[in-house]
């Protein structure tokens, strides 16, 4: 069997398909086929969804958020993520404007599901889901909030379809 080259995970992926080798700047590289190639590229996007937070929202005070689906880009797997801030001021496409780039940096797409409100409570570990965002339309808050439950697990974490 050729030695392989390449990291333990793509060794695991292509050890049928080791027949030739490519020389690249006078380096020994082993050959990928077609089948793993596409492996290791979903195993790649999946760990790139993976290392994205659930949540992440202003450690107090009450401030906009959205709900973002964020997709492996031609793929099929995806997983929606919180963001929120006071530092969105009015709109909450500041927080979309503000979110998008790291995503797409990591080859990965960004679509706002909606927006609404959050009052964080950090003394007495609380978060309370509610309004909606004019531009974005109402986000589903039972999924904003089981996403916050896996960040804040010692919170009372309540949602409501109230405006205030």
């Amino acid at each position: 069997m050729v030695e392989h080259a390449l990291n333990p995970i793509r060794q695991s992926f292509h050890e049928h398909c080791a027949a030739g080798m490519v020389y690249v700047v006078g380096r020994a590289v082993t050959r990928l086929c077609v089948p793993c190639t596409v492996r290791i590229f979903t195993v790649a996007m999946a760990d790139a969804l993976a290392k994205v937070p659930d949540a992440e929202v202003d450690p107090e005070g009450t401030f906009k958020y959205i709900l973002v689906r964020i997709k492996v880009k031609d793929g099929t797997e995806y997983k929606d993520i919180v963001r929120g801030t006071k530092s969105a001021g009015q709109y909450h496409n500041h927080i979309f404007e503000k979110v998008t780039p790291p995503i797409t940096a990591l080859g990965l797409e960004c679509n706002c599901l909606g927006g609404g409100k959050i009052e964080h409570n950090s003394k007495d570990k609380k978060l309370r889901v509610f309004g909606e965002s004019t531009g974005y339309g109402k986000a589903d808050h039972s999924v904003s909030v089981e996403k916050l439950k896996s960040v804040f697990k010692d919170y009372e974490i309540t949602w409501s379809d109230d405006k205030e």
